[in-house]
């Protein structure tokens, strides 16, 4: 849970933002109405997320509580009721990370926004791409200001290697001008690797020709700005690209994820089981499991369809906290897949260990436990389908077999129990 500091000396205020804010399950609040309070706050944690802090404060008319605040650095937003654009400009480049009014309940939504903005962020990288180090070096402090993890390369060569070592980094904010490969080669290069069809891409240039501007946004850019320009700007283009590609994600998610269950669905599995072979063609071999929880009628029929369906859902969680770095599916009903394409020993090790983990995890506000049956496809196969059907055969022989155990071949000698 991530701690905000709240500056205000209005009671109503305070209480609007704590509302808003703690709403959200990832955030708690420290309220102050005071700069006294702030101090003995900021005395006892340095561990705040974001401060939002009132400009005008009876022991503090002369906005101390933003320079407190920024003094023990933490982002800092304020929070007034006074617009004046030389004090915001001076406040801003003081490096405060917004100036809002509070002039309606939009105002206050806009700060609840940056907060989670802020929390993504922690989680977020982005790619910084110039030769120029005085230039690179202001561009990540920007974007550390926000909380960006902030990766660097000094030409376009150097972004692609990055981009390999960290396959995460959503977002890319390149130069144009660059020795060895400029940004339009660069846009050019990520836009033919399908790895990377997500990824944002923001242009920068000294030269604010718009044919050039045009000339990265139909090679696959998302957005360009000339430089200089002004840090708010700055923001704004990179938080309002950030959340069109978060929107995408969503859509896409409502086609591809399960909608209970929250793993991926037997529709995203099909249409990606092509990729997976393209892997195994490069010497990885793909594996997988047909998983069916052990009972689950009887669970529907004495608890109720709700415990069965919450029984799903924290099954599922079991399934993700066991193999984070495979594809895990709903297969259909209580029958889910997890496909993988690891070293045999290492993944049915976490097979194994998930088993043990089922066994004795004590499930829903029902407090029971159960089991489930699993059947294994390891050998090769020319497809994902053919495999999934071997597996799926095998599964029911260890449902067929007794259940709450894993077959790993067709013959009844080489069944592997973990009983």
């Amino acid at each position: 849970m991530y701690k905000v500091l709240v500056v205000e000396d209005s009671l109503t205020v305070r209480k609007i933002v704590n509302k808003l804010i703690e709403d959200n399950p990832h955030f708690t609040c420290d309220l102050c109405e005071n700069l006294s309070e702030a101090q003995q706050a900021l005395k006892k944690s340095h561990d705040y997320l974001v401060a939002i802090v009132d400009l005008n404060l009876p022991d503090a008319p002369n906005g101390e509580s933003v320079e407190l605040a920024l003094s023990h650095n933490v982002p800092t937003v304020v929070l007034t009721g006074n617009f004046d654009e030389f004090t915001r400009a001076q406040l801003l480049d003081q490096g405060v990370l917004d100036y809002i009014t509070k002039e309606s309940r939009y105002s206050y939504l806009q700060v609840l926004k940056l907060v989670d903005r802020l929390r993504k962020n922690l989680s977020t990288k982005v790619l910084v791409v110039e030769d120029s180090k005085t230039s690179r070096n202001h561009i990540c402090s920007l974007l550390r200001k926000f909380h960006f993890q902030v990766h660097e390369a000094s030409d376009g060569l150097e972004a692609l290697q990055e981009l390999e070592r960290h396959r995460d980094i959503r977002m890319v904010i390149a130069d144009h001008r660059m020795p060895n490969m400029d940004g339009y080669e660069l846009i050019k290069a990520i836009r033919h690797d399908r790895r990377w069809q997500d990824l944002v891409f923001i242009g920068l240039s000294a030269n604010g020709d718009s044919v050039l501007t045009s000339k990265f946004i139909k090679s696959g850019a998302n957005d360009f700005l000339s430089k200089p320009f002004y840090h708010e700007e700055f923001y704004c283009r990179v938080m309002q690209n950030l959340e069109s590609q978060e929107m995408i994600q969503t859509i896409r998610n409502s086609a591809n994820l399960d909608a209970l269950t929250q793993v991926y669905n037997r529709r995203y599995l099909y249409e990606h089981g092509d990729a997976l072979f393209d892997d195994n063609a490069q010497g990885k071999k793909v594996i997988v499991a047909m998983i069916d929880i052990d009972n689950f009628k009887f669970v529907n029929d004495s608890f109720g369809h709700k415990a069965g369906d919450v029984l799903l859902q924290e099954f599922a969680t079991l399934l993700k906290y066991h193999f984070p770095d495979d594809l895990v599916v709903r297969y259909g009903g209580e029958e889910f897949t997890v496909v993988s394409v690891r070293p045999p020993k290492v993944y049915l090790s976490s097979l194994s260990a998930f088993i043990d983990a089922v066994r004795s995890t004590i499930f829903t506000n029902h407090k029971f436990n159960i089991t489930c049956s699993v059947g294994v496809c390891a050998e090769g196969h020319p497809c994902l389908e053919s495999q999934l059907e071997v597996a799926d055969t095998r599964l029911y022989d260890a449902k067929r077999g007794g259940k709450n155990q894993i077959i790993l071949r067709d013959a009844a000698p080489s069944t592997a129990q973990f009983a």
